[in-house]
């Protein structure tokens, strides 16, 4: 096999646990986004448009659809004999299999991979962000450093750094200090989780990592740290442009609402950074005469004979007549049935909505489940689920995926309700 260059690792494993019910039978970088992509498409949308053609995607929880939809990697022209796309998953070896212990640990148990590409760098990149980089960039800039490391940095606001890891630098972007979610921080350089290394410095430090017990195996809390401890030329990328981790309801609805706005804060419509991903087989989308459609996106092959206001409809969803949609997200092949009232509500896959249901209404109040997760306005429904006619469901309010209408003991589920499979919180 030719030598490459660099070779692209994505970590695509996260279970992405604050996303509730839309991660439960999902990977987070499975979760759909934007109308019609999932979230690892921004990733690896990056890597062909940066001219990186090797890439190597690192799952390990509930990989199925992430699997399926990533392919041979043809959406993004990565469908190749000399590199392309490889699904990297945790395996059985001679000795024994594990699961992937951190960041670290999942390469290392990739070394053969990257090796056999022989590439002189390696760029470590998160499959469950929304953004838009030039990777290239990036490369030129760890090589006019002559860096050994270097990590790409986004500002952000003094008082949400401490939710981030630090990198402190010198006026000519040196890194001397890494500070991992500090108190008191010293700057607001955030590291965005995106590495580039000289592959045969990393690996020696991958080898000694494993073999230390009391390590966590991680970048952020292991690698880095030891590297800087060591004295290596590591230095900080500033990167400017809209970056945003969707890992929570919040973050995730709001990330998704604000693209139906005339000038989103992400532009998905730019023809010099296109995203790739696998075109759904359906129809255009058809809009009734009985259908009104205002500031939403609304996909392929649905059909739309009620009113959508500010809201993203994913393809294959039926709104049927009188039923009003609002502030909400409605994910592919899911029905609404007729005379229904959403408001500030996330729609799994393949859900149905029955007559007269009305969703997301009421008074707020805490979940009952788990606060820490569904902390917000946002009503959440999982995906192959049903609701029954005629419920009744308020607002901050959980329903699990694959529920049908003999899990229902009631039609009215109040705010920071729930109805969970499982009863319990994880």
């Amino acid at each position: 096999m030719a030598r490459k260059e660099i070779v692209a690792l994505l970590l695509a494993g996260g279970q992405g646990s604050r996303l509730g019910v839309l991660t439960r039978t999902i990977a987070k970088p499975a979760v759909l986004y934007g109308g019609k992509y999932r979230i690892i498409d921004f990733t690896l949308s990056n890597c062909i448009n940066s001219n990186i053609d090797t890439v190597g995607v690192l799952t390990q929880y509930q990989p199925l659809k992430l699997n399926s939809h990533i392919g041979i990697g043809k959406p993004w022209d990565l469908d190749r004999m000399n590199g392309g796309v490889t699904i990297l998953a945790p395996y059985m070896r001679t000795e024994k299999g594990e699961w992937y212990s951190g960041t670290a640990d999942a390469i290392f148990q990739n070394i053969h991979y990257v090796d056999e590409m022989s590439p002189k760098y390696v760029i470590i990149l998160s499959g469950d962000h929304i953004y838009k980089m030039n990777y290239a960039e990036m490369l030129e800039y760890h090589k006019s450093k002559n860096a050994d490391a270097t990590i790409s940095v986004i500002d952000v606001p003094y008082e949400e750094a401490s939710r981030y890891g630090i990198m402190n630098t010198t006026d000519n972007n040196k890194i001397y200090e890494f500070e991992e979610k500090p108190a008191q921080p010293k700057c607001t350089l955030a590291s965005m989780g995106i590495y580039i290394f000289n592959w045969d410095l990393l690996k020696d430090y991958l080898i000694s990592d494993h073999a230390n017990p009391t390590s966590e195996h991680d970048f952020g809390k292991n690698i880095i740290p030891q590297m800087l401890a060591d004295g290596k030329n590591m230095y900080a990328f500033n990167y400017v442009g809209y970056w945003r981790d969707v890992g929570t309801l919040q973050a995730y609805w709001e990330s998704n609402i604000n693209l139906t706005e005339r000038i989103p804060d992400f532009n998905m419509f730019d023809p010099y950074w296109k995203i790739y991903t696998p075109n759904p087989v359906y129809p255009a989308h058809y809009i009734g005469a009985t259908g009104k459609v205002e500031k939403s996106i609304v996909a392929e092959g649905c059909m739309i004979y009620g009113t959508v206001r500010n809201s993203v409809i994913f393809p294959g969803v039926t709104i049927n007549e009188g039923s009003v949609i609002q502030d909400s997200i409605i994910m592919s092949d899911s029905l609404i049935g007729h005379g229904v009232e959403m408001y500030c509500t996330i729609l799994g896959e393949c859900s149905v909505i029955g007559n007269n249901v009305k969703c997301g209404v009421g008074e707020f109040a805490p979940n009952q489940y788990n606060p820490k997760v569904y902390d917000s306005n946002i009503t959440v429904i999982g995906s192959n689920t049903v609701v029954p006619n005629n419920a009744v469901i308020g607002k901050n309010v959980v329903i699990d995926n694959y529920i049908t209408p003999h899990d229902y003991t009631t039609l009215e589920i109040p705010s920071g309700g729930y109805l969970m499979k499982g009863g319990d919180v994880e």
